[in-house]
């Protein structure tokens, strides 16, 4: 990319918005052609907002992952995620609305209220077309999308596995406004290694503990630093119940080796590097409706 861009250069913020679990970090991933958002089959994994920039020949695009906006509001997790994606929504130039193929539930109504009240230009990413087994049925589908919002484009894709990619990246940079880069063309997100140490951790841990501790889960890095020619971090689990504790640690720590080694491989891909990597595991009791504690771990 050119920094003297011609007059013809578009930028902006494309925010990438639906309800949870319908593959927005997966398709953030794909876009930006790296892992930056922790990927699960949890739902409401995704807790904060998530720059990811991505360079073309006469774009540049920030794509901003979002938490799912949903209705629940029990929790102050839960009212900082909502907030989190109101907020991406009024900062975007573009919309882009991500909905699962063959699929419309009431929180898909909510997110597009949402974008109806934010007045922003808006497309449709249609995503997991990859799982619809009769095709016959995608097109009417799209057809009903379409009578739902004036979107500028309906695009079928399947993130996982970079299916019509290309081409909605191509239809989002045209949508964007005339521009020059908002950002230096090194740079591929707004995080450091530090956030982003700690969210692979989070996502091995959900992985691992499937069920058995829904959303009482955080990871703050308390130490950082170069020991014997490797990356040395200490990172802190954080559970909102004593009896938490014991089901993250596992029969005599198994649980907690494995969670570890999982993320220090993923770790070591992702720095290029060694990396010695320590686990503990503390309660801090009803984290999730701490302003404070979630002020602390980033989330608000």
């Amino acid at each position: 990319m050119n920094a003297d861009t011609g007059a013809g250069f578009r930028a902006g913020f494309a925010a990438l918005v639906g309800r949870p679990n319908v593959g927005k970090s997966t398709l953030l991933n794909a876009l930006v052609g790296e892992k930056l958002s922790i990927v699960t089959a949890r739902p409401q994994t995704t807790r904060h907002r998530i720059l990811g920039i991505a360079n073309l020949p006469d774009a540049q695009i920030a794509f901003v992952d979002t938490p799912g906006l949903h209705r629940g509001t029990r929790r102050a997790l839960n009212r900082a995620m909502n907030r989190t994606a109101a907020a991406a929504l009024a900062d975007a130039d573009l919309i882009v609305f991500v909905v699962e193929a063959l699929a419309w539930h009431r929180e898909d109504e909510l997110v597009l209220e949402r974008i109806l009240e934010a007045g922003k230009p808006a497309l449709v990413a249609v995503n997991k077309i990859d799982r619809v087994r009769r095709r016959e049925e995608l097109l009417p589908y799209l057809g009903r999308l379409g009578a739902r919002h004036a979107f500028l484009e309906i695009v079928p894709v399947a993130a996982l596995r970079a299916d019509g990619i290309e081409r909605l990246r191509g239809l989002i940079a045209r949508h964007l406004p005339l521009s020059p880069p908002l950002f230096p063309e090194d740079q591929l997100t707004d995080r450091d290694m530090r956030f982003r140490i700690a969210e692979i951790i989070r996502e091995k841990l959900t992985h691992e503990l499937t069920d058995e501790v829904p959303y009482g889960v955080a990871v703050e890095v308390e130490r950082m630093a170069e020991e014997d020619g490797q990356l040395a971090v200490s990172a802190v689990v954080w559970v909102d119940r004593a009896g938490q504790k014991p089901i993250v640690i596992g029969a005599r720590g198994e649980r907690l080796k494995r969670i570890g080694r999982s993320a220090r491989l993923e770790l070591n891909r992702l720095l290029g590097r060694r990396l010695h990597l320590e686990l503990w595991v503390k309660v801090r009791e009803d984290w999730a409706d701490d302003a404070r504690a979630l002020r602390q771990l980033g989330v608000e």
